[in-house]
């Protein structure tokens, strides 16, 4: 099983909603973090530490996570997702983005026990 972290600004719209379509994927384990400061789940080195793949949704992040003090981002996977700041919550064109780089990434979904995640 492959640990998938999903990272943006405030952990709010884009990265929850990865968090909830990646659910579909029986090979992923997957979680999500924010990192500004009033991100609804900052992140941290744990969750770093525990990721296989880091999956960020701009370049800054990226270069955010680099430039973190103390060196939080070392041998760790991180993929770009190019996706803006400009979708809600579960938005339909975000999900159906988010589906194609999953895909592309980690192959079709295998909903399993977790079809009720999409």
């Amino acid at each position: 099983m492959t640990r998938v972290l999903f990272v943006c600004g405030k952990a709010r719209k884009r990265s929850p909603t990865a968090f909830e379509v990646a659910r579909g994927w029986s090979c992923l384990e997957p979680d999500f973090a924010g990192l500004s400061k009033d991100a609804d789940e900052l992140i941290t080195a744990e969750h770093v530490a525990w990721a296989d793949v880091i999956m960020v949704m701009e370049p800054r992040h990226k270069q955010r996570l680099k430039n973190a003090p103390g060196g939080m981002l070392t041998d760790t996977k991180v993929v770009t997702l190019g996706i803006p700041d400009r979708f809600e919550f579960m938005d339909d064109v975000l999900v159906d983005r988010l589906r194609e780089i999953l895909r592309h990434h980690f192959g079709p979904p295998d909903f399993g026990a977790k079809k009720e995640a999409l």
